[in-house]
């Protein structure tokens, strides 16, 4: 079994600049993506509590953007060590999908800003439940709408082909695709610790 899993990740597509780099795909996307389940579970629970105006969901919706946030730091850092040895620099800011990965990051770092600094419970749960549906939807615009209108070094932006039209094969897909999965189960695990530790603490203050 392990030969097999080992085997399939030691073959991958031979191309140039890419090279052995394009094993990084393993971890560098799966973890975004991961990161944009949490974002989106964190937009639910903020919706849900405007709605039902449920502490604990506005709670939820704080521990999911947390979780997401924290993805992002790996997924930063592999990212980065990606572009040292396939653009040549460890950031670029003439990169359209770099700089809203940035500043996306920096609207939900004033999320969190924001819901800390406002001291009455029932205001902050609502200025922060807003700001974070805002947050959502300015983090998709900015990392996957807005690079696919100008050129962009990723792929599957401003005209770069994805990954899956040119390299990602058939074996790469039976690595990629789990750990999609896995990186997504991973981060609702710790999620469910987060809520599980907030739904005690919300026990222990009624």
């Amino acid at each position: 079994m392990y030969t097999i899993i080992f085997g399939l990740i030691g073959v991958v597509p031979r191309l140039a600049i890419l090279n052995e780099t394009i094993r990084n795909l393993y971890y560098h996307v799966p973890l975004w993506w991961a990161m944009m389940f949490q974002m989106g579970i964190s937009l639910f629970y903020s919706v849900k509590y405007l709605k039902g105006q449920d502490k604990k969901d506005e709670q939820f919706a704080f521990n999911a953007a947390l979780v997401g946030i924290l993805l992002s730091i790996p997924g930063l850092i592999t990212g980065s060590l990606w572009a040292r040895y396939t653009w040549g620099t460890w950031w670029t800011f003439q990169d359209p999908k770099l700089n809203g990965v940035a500043i996306g990051i920096l609207i939900y770092v004033i999320y969190f800003i924001l819901r800390a600094s406002i001291i009455q419970e029932m205001t902050r749960a609502r200025v922060s439940s807003v700001f974070n549906i805002f947050a959502f939807v300015m983090f998709m615009l900015f990392i996957m709408v807005f690079p696919r209108l100008t050129d962009s070094l990723h792929p599957g932006n401003g005209g770069n082909p994805a990954f899956g039209k040119y390299d990602l094969d058939n074996k790469m897909r039976l690595v990629f695709y789990p750990a999609v999965i896995g990186w997504m189960c991973f981060s609702g695990w710790i999620l469910n610790i987060l809520n599980r530790i907030s739904l005690i603490k919300l026990k222990i203050d009624d």
